[in-house]
């Protein structure tokens, strides 16, 4: 069981290295992917927006289980 949590933990810790990559140091961020013709989302602001609800999302995620795990809960 802890085994199972323990890759979810490293999963959850390389996809937020991902998400965090994915943020324009400048702000823009998605922004420019959303302007240049992209139907998934319907403005920059959105793009954006959902990105870093992804990212608080998985940063939680991450750190609880880091609690967890480190806590020997499980």
């Amino acid at each position: 069981m802890s085994q199972i949590f323990t890759w979810i933990w490293v999963g959850s810790g390389i996809l937020l290295i991902l998400l965090v990559l994915l943020h324009s140091p400048k702000g823009d961020g998605m922004g420019g992917i959303a302007a240049s013709g992209s139907s998934m989302f319907t403005s920059a602001s959105s793009a954006e927006a959902s990105l870093n609800k992804i990212t608080w999302t998985t940063l939680i995620i991450f750190l609880s289980l880091a609690i967890i795990l480190s806590a020997g809960w499980i």
